[in-house]
């Protein structure tokens, strides 16, 4: 009996610099908070390198992984799933100090009450349970924990997704605050091309488990190479109702196919409108058209022939 793998991301070769904060976006299913986990290793990958600061980390046991932990952390999607309703806030954050070996009582209050007020709460809402807090004030407390052991290098896996448009940029504008505080590297996971835009230096396009387009921020939102980054920047909603109105927003047909049985060739060519009887057959390769602009697209858009 033939063995079905789901190959929930496949052949992703990524680099993420000290200071840099990289985009991932794509729809649902993509293989963006697959990956993220991976480099954090929460997920054990099955094939490749992962390399922290110049180690290869991809299959270090969870003792040699616990050094490491205190310099990568992750900001969850959801932050009432990602704190214990039946413990305090101070105590949340105090856990994660005493996992790393501060013992003394003093210290571990005063770094729980700087931590707080780093993100823009106060010291006193140590002594509250998560309940008594709003959507966007537990995502802060969540940052706040990722904050604790001064990491290096932040997961966020769709950081705002489940906050009112008005808390959304709050959040943005305290994790960007952040970054140039403390010199953080950021790890951006989200389906929103629009949230990626205000932080990110490099957006990746991912779809079903592959990597389609890597580009400096700018670049990639001016000129998409790949079509279904084209799809995805289509229909962004904008500022200016003319202009929307304006645009053409270009509506995939069809569902994805499956991460199991992935379509030969280019796995976009299902929906993808500029398809040829070559994307079928045969899978492109991810190429640099322009200096940092990658694409994996047997016919790139915006690209002079």
């Amino acid at each position: 009996m033939r063995r079905l793998v789901n190959r929930a991301v496949d052949g992703v070769s990524l680099s993420v610099f000290p200071g840099e904060t990289i985009g991932l976006v794509g729809e649902s299913g993509s293989g963006k908070s697959t990956l993220g986990r991976c480099v954090l290793r929460l997920y054990e990958p099955t094939g490749g390198i992962i390399r922290f600061g110049g180690r290869d980390i991809s299959h270090v046991s969870q003792r040699e992984l616990r050094p490491l932990r205190r310099e990568m952390q992750m900001v969850f999607q959801d932050p009432d799933g990602s704190l214990n309703p039946r413990h305090k806030i101070g105590h949340i954050l105090a856990s994660v100090l005493r996992v790393h070996g501060e013992r003394n009582r003093a210290t571990i209050e005063r770094e729980v009450a700087n931590l707080l007020r780093s993100v823009g709460l106060l010291p006193e809402h140590a002594a509250r349970y998560p309940r008594a807090f709003s959507g966007g004030q537990r995502q802060r407390i969540g940052v706040a924990r990722a904050l604790a052991v001064r990491p290096r290098l932040i997961v966020a896996d769709e950081p705002v997704s489940a906050l009112d448009v008005s808390i959304q940029a709050q959040v943005l504008n305290l994790l960007v605050e952040l970054q140039g505080r403390y010199g953080l590297t950021y790890i951006i996971i989200a389906h929103d091309l629009g949230v990626v835009r205000q932080l990110s230096d490099r957006v990746g396009v991912m779809h079903l488990g592959k990597l389609v387009e890597l580009s400096g921020c700018d670049d990639l939102y001016a000129n998409p190479i790949h079509p279904y980054t084209e799809a995805l920047l289509s229909v962004i909603p904008l500022p200016n109702p003319v202009a929307s109105a304006r645009r053409e927003k270009i509506i995939l047909q069809g569902d994805p196919p499956s991460a199991i049985t992935p379509p030969p060739g280019c796995r976009f060519h299902t929906r993808c409108r500029y398809a040829t009887d070559l994307c079928r057959a045969v899978e492109p390769p991810l190429i640099e058209y322009r200096p940092g602009h990658s694409a994996a697209c047997h016919h790139p858009l915006n690209v002079a022939q």
